[in-house]
């Protein structure tokens, strides 16, 4: 089975309509959907306690970084065992065009000048993508989450999808919806225009 195509409008379009590409072992890709959907409600995210004490540190632990090392975030994502399989070169120049022209952004935690961790996702209308994250060091990844919902909380955005929930994803408030709910979301969200950027 040949692979999809994943030039940016196809992209976009899949998006818009509930889709993401994953890669198997093999380097095919293909368009996906979920049922039930995870979402993670940004009016009720929720910091664990633990977290917000370690983000209180004065001064911060980590440096933030938007959309500094994009490529360099998708590949450290990629490497991240257990998580990255579904991710290839393909989708990694893929996502590199659509971060070309503004829709895909990565938020970085960087320590004494190396990347500690990060996150990076589409972000189309009012709706957040969330695709995948990685750490080299404690709770990097999970700095660079608040500082995403807080970036689009402050940008009034309405939707930030994860696709599936984790355990992980579930201590800040992560849920699983029927797939017709979120598309109900998604097609509000849609209707408006937010800038990440």
């Amino acid at each position: 089975m040949a692979s999809v195509p994943l030039d940016p409008q196809t992209l976009l379009s899949a998006y818009a309509q509930g889709l993401f590409p994953m890669g198997d072992k093999n380097g095919r890709i293909q368009y996906f959907t979920a049922d039930p959907r995870g979402v993670l409600p940004l009016e009720s995210f929720h910091v664990p306690k633990t977290l917000a004490q370690f983000m209180r540190k004065d001064p911060p632990v980590y440096e933030l970084r938007i959309n500094y090392d994009f490529r360099g975030t998708m590949r450290r994502c990629m490497e991240t065992p257990r998580r990255g399989g579904w991710i290839n070169e393909k989708l990694i120049d893929a996502y590199s065009r659509l971060h070309e022209i503004g829709f895909a952004h990565s938020v970085e935690t960087w320590f004494n000048g190396e990347p500690a961790g990060g996150l990076y996702g589409v972000s189309l209308g009012a709706a957040f993508f969330g695709e995948s994250m990685f750490h080299h060091r404690r709770d990097a990844s999970k700095v660079a989450l608040v500082h995403l919902v807080n970036r689009l909380r402050e940008r009034g955005y309405e939707l930030l999808d994860t696709q599936a929930t984790t355990t992980h994803l579930e201590r800040f408030g992560a849920i699983a919806i029927p797939a017709k709910q979120y598309v109900a979301l998604l097609a509000r969200a849609l209707q408006r225009q937010c800038d990440f950027a």
